[in-house]
């Protein structure tokens, strides 16, 4: 057990179009690995049936809504863990339909690696497209292409380059660490855990071989470090100790007993007197580590406050500029009043500007002539915001860059965004 824990682990997440075949590849992955226990197979097989289906629909593995079940669609993110004897895995399913974009949003925000499902057959879409974007716009660092359905294509090496050369020149200027092409065959397993016997001609890994061997650069290791302060734990009448603690997960960087910091808005000043993982001390926080710490001096300190090392300040402004994507079904309205939500920081705000629209058939970035923004657009914007907001830029740190927009007046999410 004491291995398993030492595990590294990777975060991945499936995109692409609507019946690229996403769940079944998931599906086929777990059950390949041996990942699906026997209740769960014995699950699929009655659910199977009772599609009229003389096969076992692997895709039911992650389709875990009564809607999603009846209409053989993906329609919320599903989460799925397994390991295997060299790395621990969480798998987002995410949906393909062009409605339910926020959702495939939120499970490539904390990705590793994207699986994009290109169906053989159809080629490259306007939703692949979309996808594989979004994964740039998100910083995800592995983009992986399977070109799914080769078995209703007779195995056939030239259609798979045509695809894969296709995509090549759209992703030609995207920031990925690493881009990787593998055929296959979701519903038969080809290329999945194995390496398939009918198409010789391709000598990489199979999928789970490339997601098991991916270099892993923690984007936390590389960020500033961040503590944005989730609670405020006051002590017991009984305990001698009266000093308050701080709860919250530091994002990015690392925080050491004895560093200098200041707390954002006030811009008071401290020292970390003691960090505390748990109820053990430690003398250094990680990132990605949830902790409570203890300043050496009693400033007030409240939930939605920042500790920053005193050295490695944010930035802090009324006005950011910012690429969103457009989630909500009614397009915007021009100065329409919306909140900025930052972490558990709010602030009122307004669209004051669209600088450019993002065609997501080529990724190139055109100039805006208009006033809203219609739903699933990505655009360049300025946000004029009620009161300074302290944040860093997305590709410095990923929580202090990223945000969602709230319609004030009916508390819908409207849009997600990242900090330029």
């Amino acid at each position: 057990m004491s291995d398993l824990i030492q595990k590294k682990m990777l975060r991945f997440a499936t995109a692409g179009s609507v019946d690229d075949g996403k769940s079944t590849l998931i599906g086929r992955l777990l059950f390949d690995s041996k990942a699906l226990f026997d209740d769960q197979l014995e699950a699929l097989k009655q659910s199977s049936v009772k599609k009229g289906l003389n096969f076992v629909d692997l895709s039911l593995a992650t389709d875990g809504l009564r809607a999603e079940r009846e209409q053989g669609i993906t329609i919320d993110v599903a989460y799925r863990y397994f390991a295997t004897p060299v790395r621990k895995f969480i798998i987002a399913d995410t949906p393909g339909h062009i409605q339910y974009t926020r959702n495939m949003i939120t499970g490539a925000s904390t990705a590793d690696a994207m699986i994009v499902l290109v169906d053989g057959r159809k080629g490259i879409l306007e939703q692949t497209r979309r996808h594989t974007y979004i994964a740039s716009l998100l910083r995800v660092p592995h983009l992986i292409v399977c070109v799914n359905k080769m078995d209703l294509l007779d195995w056939d090496k030239n259609s798979y380059e045509a695809i894969t050369s296709d995509l090549q020149s759209f992703i030609g200027t995207m920031q990925f660490e690493g881009v990787h092409f593998i055929p296959i065959s979701a519903l038969e397993g080809d290329n999945i855990v194995d390496a398939s016997s009918k198409m010789n001609w391709y000598q990489g890994p199979t999928v789970l071989q490339l997601l098991e061997t991916l270099d892993l650069v923690e984007e936390s290791e590389k960020a500033v470090a961040r503590f944005p302060v989730q609670a405020v734990i006051r002590p017991r009448p009984n305990e001698i100790d009266d000093h308050r603690h701080y709860a919250g997960r530091l994002s990015g960087g690392s925080l050491c007993v004895g560093e200098e910091v200041v707390v954002l808005p006030s811009e008071l000043k401290s020292t970390v007197l003691r960090a505390m993982v748990g109820f053990e001390s430690v003398n250094r926080i990680e990132p990605g580590v949830s902790a409570s710490l203890e300043l050496a001096d009693e400033i007030d300190v409240s939930r939605g406050d920042i500790i920053v090392p005193v050295a490695d300040l944010p930035r802090s402004g009324k006005e950011i500029e910012a690429e969103i994507c457009w989630l909500h079904t009614r397009p915007s309205a021009p100065h329409g009043k919306l909140l900025l939500r930052q972490g558990s920081v709010q602030v009122k705000c307004m669209i004051q500007e669209l600088g450019y629209t993002v065609d997501v058939n080529t990724g190139e970035r055109k100039d805006s002539t208009e006033t809203i923004i219609q739903m699933n657009e990505i655009v360049g914007i300025r946000l004029k915001l009620a009161q300074p907001l302290h944040y860093d830029t997305y590709l410095e740190n990923r929580s202090m860059g990223s945000f969602i927009l709230i319609d004030e007046f009916t508390n819908d999410t409207v849009a997600a965004g990242m900090i330029r």
